[in-house]
């Protein structure tokens, strides 16, 4: 039955602002959430940055924060989706998150420019991430200049010298203690991409709270030996 327990509790968590550690992105996460909110002034906020720094959660916690306050949002995972879709549809969201600039084809690159004006003549939002800079991504030159238009942000991985304080904090926000010799365990002994650590401590709390016992060392080390048995 525990186990069963364990399995269960171990479904990830939908990306949020919430479970987004930011390290030095705070000022990226600021703008993010203020265009999901409907308090920002620019039409378009561009994330780039390094495969691991949180650019997808960002785009898709933008959308679902849209949605949780019951407007219209639209996550596309690359910009060819546009295509297949109504410009007047695109247009009419409060939000259209584009994720994978970079991979955009001329026509997707037109679409998305189609998208740009709309969305601005309407007073929605437009959120982009792409993998390399607006200077180094092959982009026409007036969707370069539109997107730009917007806040540019580079986001970096969080270091791993950072993410012991990282980690602290989120189980602060989340309302649970987190010893050192839990987070120096599982940064040795788990995988250290952002999202699994998270992953691990939602479904750590989780079943912390299911058993009524602390989250413990011999509680993380049990939980990795049964993550890795399911992997198998």
């Amino acid at each position: 039955m525990t186990e069963q327990l364990v399995f269960e509790l171990a479904a990830p968590e939908p990306p949020s602002f919430g479970n987004y550690l930011p390290g030095r992105n705070a000022e990226a996460l600021a703008a993010v959430k203020a265009l999901a909110t409907g308090d920002a002034t620019e039409t378009c906020v561009v994330l780039w940055g390094a495969p691991g720094a949180g650019k997808t959660h960002l785009l898709r916690a933008a959308v679902g924060a849209v949605e949780a306050r019951g407007e219209a949002a639209l996550f596309v995972a690359e910009p060819g989706a546009l295509l297949a879709l109504d410009p007047g549809y695109v247009a009419s969201r409060a939000v259209v998150a584009v994720d994978t600039l970079e991979s955009a084809t001329p026509e997707a690159q037109a679409r998305l420019f189609t998208a740009f004006n709309g969305l601005r003549e309407a007073g929605g939002h437009l959120l982009v991430a792409s993998r390399v800079s607006l200077a180094a991504a092959s982009l026409r030159d007036d969707l370069r200049t539109r997107l730009g238009w917007g806040l540019v942000f580079e986001l970096t991985p969080l270091a791993d010298a950072d993410k012991p304080a990282a980690l602290v904090a989120y189980a602060r926000q989340r309302g649970f203690r987190l010893a050192d010799d839990v987070i120096a365990y599982l940064l040795a002994h788990g995988r250290r991409d952002m999202a699994t650590l998270v992953g691990t401590l939602a479904a750590l709390d989780r079943h912390s709270l299911a058993l009524k016992r602390p989250i413990t060392v011999p509680m993380l080390r049990d939980w990795l030996q049964r993550d890795r048995q399911a992997d198998r």
